[in-house]
C-alpha cells in the first residue's frame, strides 16, 4: 500500500529549505533506507497485535457473553435481533454483529480478537494511503503502514483495561469496532473521481451512519460532530471543485445517523432500556446529571492526556512531516488554515466526548469515568489519536522549515515509536498470565456443569472467575445472581449456586 512513486525535477524558484526534497537526484527521503527503517518502525506496533491476537485463545466467555450464547444457540441470530430490538436496547446492528461471533460459541470468542485486529489495521491503512494519495504527497514506502499499525497499538493497548477494548467481544462491538467503521466510510470518499464514484461514497455514508447508529450510540454523536465540523469548515478549506460533494457526503452522513437514531430511539427495547436505568429526556438533560457528566468527562480526560504512550501519535506525525513531499519534489507547507482546523478539531473532540458522557451517565452513573469503564471512552479515543497525528504532522513540517538539521528529530521520534510499545507488551503479557489461569480453571468447571446437567442434575454451584473486572455471577459479596440465570440457560440447569458459599 505505498504511495511512493519517483520524484521530478524541482521547479524553478524552489524556497530557501526546500532545495534537499526537490532534488532530483533523490533526497533522503527517496533513499532505500529511509523506506527500510521507516517501514521497521511498523513492526514493533504490528509484533503488540500479533501477539495479542494469539493470546486471544484464551479468551472464554463472561459478564453479557453468558446470555448471548445460549440465545444465538437456541434462537439463532435473528432472535437475539428481536431480543435487542424488542426487549434489551433496540441497537439491531449491534445484534447482528454479537450473533456474527456468537454463532461460533467458544471459538467465536476466541477469533474475535484476531479478526477484530486485522479489520483495524487494515481500515486505518487504506484510508491512511489514500488520504495521503488524495493531499497529493508522496512518502517512503511503508509510511502509510507505519501511522496505521501505531494508531492501532494506541488504540488498542494503550488502554487502562485492554481486556474490555480488545478481548471482550461485546465492548468491542458496541465501542471499539464502530470509530473505525465510520473511519471505513472514507474509504470511497477518498476514492471517489467521477460521479459514478461520489454517488457511491454519498449512498455508502447514509448506509453506513444509520448502521453506526443502530450499533452504538456514542459513536454517532462523534460522527454526527465530525461532519458538522466538516460541514462549517468546509468553505474555508476545501477547494471550490469539490466544496459541493463533500457537502453533500457531510449531508448524508448525518441524515442517515438521525434514520437509524430514529429506528433506534422508537424501538421498544430502548424505551426498556430508559425506563431500566431511568435515561428519559428529563433526567438525562437534568443540570444534576448534566453536571456530574462534566465532573466525570474532566477526570476521563486528564486521565487520558496523562497517559504518556499517546505522545507515539505525535511521534508518528512528526515523521510524516519530515519525510513527506510533493509529487515535484518540493517540500509541503502546512495547511493555510491549520489553525482553523486544529480549533474544529480540538472542540469537536472535547464536545463529542462530554455529549458521550452524558448519555453514559444514567447507566454507569459516578462509575463512567472508573478505570474499568474504559471501554465507553473509545468511541472517542481514536479521534483523539488521529488528531495527535495530525498536530505531529504539523509540527514535523515546522521543524522542516525552521531546523538546519532534521535527522536528530527523527531518531528521537523513531525511538519515541519504539519506546511507546515497551509498556503495552509488558501489560499484555501479565494480561495473558490471567487469561491463561482463567481459561484453565473455566475449561475444568465447563466440562463438570456439561457432565452435572447430562447425568440430569437440575442445580449445580458455580465458581466466579473475574478477570479485568468482568462481571460474573454471584458479585456483590454473592448477593447479585445476574448473569447467574443466562450460566443456567447455557448449561440446560433451572440454577446455578454460589461456588464459593458452598466451599
Amino acid at each position: 500500500m505505498s504511495d511512493d512513486v519517483p520524484v521530478t525535477a524541482a521547479p524553478e524558484g524552489v524556497r530557501r529549505g526546500e532545495e534537499e526534497a526537490a532534488d532530483p537526484a533523490g533526497g533522503p527521503a527517496d533513499r532505500p533506507w529511509t523506506a527500510l527503517w521507516v517501514t521497521a518502525l511498523a513492526l514493533p506496533p504490528l509484533a503488540l497485535l500479533a501477539a495479542a491476537s494469539w493470546f486471544g485463545r484464551w479468551v472464554r466467555p463472561g459478564a453479557d457473553d453468558w446470555c448471548f450464547l445460549p440465545r444465538v444457540r437456541d434462537d439463532g441470530v435473528g432472535g437475539l435481533v428481536g431480543q435487542f430490538y424488542f426487549d434489551d436496547n433496540g441497537r439491531v446492528a449491534n445484534a447482528l454483529l454479537v450473533g456474527a461471533y456468537a454463532k461460533f460459541q467458544i471459538a467465536g470468542h476466541q477469533w474475535y480478537p484476531l479478526v477484530s485486529g486485522v479489520l483495524v489495521v487494515a481500515v486505518l491503512w487504506a484510508v491512511a494511503a489514500l488520504a495521503l494519495r488524495r493531499a497529493g504527497l508522496r512518502t517512503p514506502r511503508g509510511m502509510p503502514l507505519l501511522l496505521a499499525a501505531m494508531t492501532t497499538a494506541l488504540f488498542l493497548f494503550v488502554t487502562p483495561n485492554t481486556y474490555k477494548t480488545f478481548y471482550w467481544p461485546a465492548a468491542s462491538v458496541s465501542h471499539t469496532l464502530p470509530p473505525v467503521l465510520a473511519c471505513a466510510a472514507l474509504i470511497p470518499l477518498l476514492l471517489a473521481r467521477t460521479r459514478r464514484g461520489r454517488v457511491v461514497a454519498i449512498a455508502v455514508a447514509v448506509l453506513m451512519a444509520a448502521f453506526l447508529a443502530t450499533l452504538s450510540e456514542e459513536t454517532a454523536i462523534v460522527v454526527v460532530m465530525v461532519l458538522l465540523a466538516a460541514l462549517i469548515v468546509s468553505g474555508r478549506v476545501v477547494p471550490a471543485a469539490d466544496r459541493g460533494f463533500v457537502r453533500q457526503w457531510c449531508a448524508g452522513g448525518i441524515a442517515g445517523t438521525a434514520a437509524g437514531a430514529l429506528v433506534l430511539i422508537t424501538s421498544p427495547g430502548s424505551t426498556n432500556r430508559r425506563e431500566r436505568f431511568g435515561a428519559e429526556t428529563t433526567s438525562l438533560l437534568s443540570s444534576d446529571s448534566l453536571a456530574a457528566s462534566l465532573r466525570a468527562f474532566a477526570e476521563i480526560t486528564v486521565t487520558v492526556v496523562t497517559t504518556w504512550q499517546y505522545v507515539g501519535a505525535v511521534a508518528v506525525g512528526v515523521l510524516l512531516g519530515l519525510l513527506c513531499r510533493r509529487p515535484d519534489g518540493t517540500t509541503p507547507r502546512p495547511p493555510a488554515r491549520w489553525p482553523l482546523l486544529t480549533a474544529a478539531g480540538l472542540l469537536t473532540l472535547l464536545v463529542s466526548g462530554y455529549l458521550c458522557t452524558v448519555i453514559a451517565y444514567p447507566v454507569f452513573g459516578d462509575r463512567v469515568s472508573d478505570r474499568s469503564a474504559n471501554r465507553i471512552w473509545n468511541d472517542y479515543l481514536l479521534l483523539y489519536v488521529i488528531l495527535l497525528v495530525g498536530v505531529g504532522a504539523l509540527l514535523g513540517l515546522a521543524v522542516r522549515r525552521y531546523a538546519h538539521r532534521t535527522a536528530p528529530a527523527k531518531a528521537v521520534c523513531a525511538a519515541l515509536c519504539v519506546l511507546v510499545c515497551m509498556g503495552p507488551a509488558i501489560a499484555l503479557t501479565d494480561l495473558d498470565t490471567a487469561m491463561r489461569a482463567r481459561a484453565e480453571k473455566w475449561d475444568a468447571q465447563d466440562r463438570r456443569l456439561r457432565e452435572g446437567a447430562a447425568a440430569g442434575e437440575r442445580v449445580l454451584p458455580y465458581e466466579r472467575l473475574v478477570i479485568s473486572q468482568m462481571l460474573e455471577p454471584f458479585s456483590e459479596g454473592g448477593e447479585r445472581y445476574w448473569p447467574g440465570g443466562c450460566v443456567a440457560d447455557l448449561y440446560r440447569l433451572d440454577r446455578v449456586t454460589d461456588g464459593a458459599r458452598g466451599r
